[in-house]
């Protein structure tokens, strides 16, 4: 069986100049754990809530922030961003899919066509969804 048949379709991306402070309001509007990074609307990078919680200072919104805290949030999206990312293509296979989340430190796959446009992303829980459907429909 395919990544497409268990990937989701909802992508969020963002653009190489996009402000931190742009994806945080992101990651908290959507709820996702990942954001790509396009260029030409191809994938050029991905970003996580953690590559983002690493770059902003902790002291933003609180009654200790300072300027430089704040100015944290002025970063760019291309200066956090994971440039050598792992994809797949939509008929890759979801075993392929194990293997590389089980030999890489990675929670995510960004899914892309041919020419390297984001299609879909499948996450370790996809895969762990997909598997207890298994399970259950042998018993």
């Amino acid at each position: 069986m395919s990544v497409a048949n268990i990937m989701s379709k909802r992508v969020v991306s963002v653009y190489m100049d996009d402000s931190l402070q742009s994806l945080r309001e992101l990651f908290t509007a959507t709820g996702f754990h990942h954001l790509v990074v396009v260029h030409d609307n191809k994938l050029r990078g991905i970003i996580s809530d953690r590559d983002l919680l690493k770059a902003v200072s902790p002291f933003v919104d609180t009654i200790s922030e300072r300027m430089a805290d704040r100015a944290t949030l002025d970063k760019r999206a291309h200066q956090i961003m994971t440039r050598e990312v792992i994809t797949l293509s939509p008929e890759s296979s979801i075993f392929t899919a194990i293997e590389l989340f089980n030999s890489n430190k990675i929670s995510c796959i960004p899914i892309v066509d041919e020419k390297s446009q984001p299609v879909g992303m499948v996450s370790w829980r996809d895969v762990m969804r997909f598997m207890q459907q298994r399970v259950e429909s042998k018993r």
